[in-house]
């Protein structure tokens, strides 16, 4: 899902068709400079900072931000190829303005701290695919446990109240694995143009999501469903055999990669109808 071409071909069409601006996905594309977010209505205080977390393979470098008093259910994000960066602080923050603990990770710590990529979504995924594949199905899982258990070591956060996760891109899939790996704990998971989330494998992250008890929402860019238009009935018939609560939509007019404001297709107005189906999964399944 994550491939130069794809990008490429998504931003002259999108750029076309009208759906978004030029601004939208060529402007402060730049590894240090995202665009802004829409501010949250009644933003409550935040602190913010620099952590690391550590993990049986290493320190993770990651980025905490919660309400400046109190507690609340915590949220495990994880970030697009393109790793943790201003986009996904901006992200991290907006969520934790509207009453939330959030942890954003690096899911490349082995290898190189924050930013892994030089130009921020502008770098050319051939450089970043090395980084992805040196992850697997073990290592998100183990990661998962170590992130969730530093959250619920936190003050900060809610022990009475599920954890939530949310993935982007490659995140995805690691989102749905992380509920499989910490199931007690994983009340909501989200997925914004995940890739590879239904696959021919008995460990699938599909299947593996089925397990759990979490209520789901599946954000689908309308060329994923183009490239594979079966994923979405596939993931429909698995969750409703498994009587989860599942809300598992396609995008229409969005490109792969649409939510991050610093991508090169991000589309706000459907962007920010996934932060809305987002808040409202959360509401109910973290309460």
């Amino acid at each position: 899902m994550c491939d130069q071409d794809h990008f490429e071909n998504d931003k002259q069409e999108f750029e076309a068709s009208g759906s978004v601006t030029r601004r939208q996905f060529g402007v402060l594309l730049g590894a240090g400079v995202a665009m802004l977010l829409p501010q949250v209505a009644n933003a409550v205080t935040v602190t913010e900072s620099d952590v690391n977390v550590m993990t049986p393979d290493g320190t993770a470098d990651c980025y905490f931000v919660r309400p400046a008093s109190g507690t609340a259910a915590g949220v495990l994000i994880w970030p697009d190829i393109f790793g943790l960066r201003p986009a996904f602080r901006q992200m991290g923050k907006r969520l934790a303005e509207t009453g939330y603990s959030v942890l954003v990770v690096n899911p490349f710590y082995r290898v190189k701290k924050a930013p892994t990529a030089e130009a921020g979504s502008a770098t050319p995924i051939p450089q970043l695919m090395p980084l992805a594949q040196a992850l697997n199905e073990t290592t998100q899982m183990t990661d998962a446990r170590a992130f969730i258990a530093w959250l619920d070591g936190q003050a900060a956060v809610a022990k009475d109240k599920r954890i939530g996760t949310q993935g982007y891109c490659m995140g995805g899939p690691i989102a749905f694995r992380t509920a499989a790996a910490v199931p007690n704990r994983v009340g909501a998971v989200a997925s914004f143009h995940g890739g590879g989330l239904v696959t021919d494998m008995p460990n699938s992250p599909h299947l593996l999501a089925a397990k759990t008890k979490a209520q789901l929402l599946v954000a689908i860019a309308a060329n994923d469903d183009m490239r594979s238009p079966n994923e979405k009935n596939v993931l429909r018939e698995t969750f409703a055999k498994a009587n989860l609560p599942a809300e598992i939509e396609v995008y229409a007019g969005a490109a792969h990669g649409w939510c991050p404001p610093d991508s090169q297709v991000y589309n706000e107005p459907q962007a920010e109808k996934a932060w809305t189906r987002l808040l409202a999964l959360y509401a109910k399944a973290l309460a």
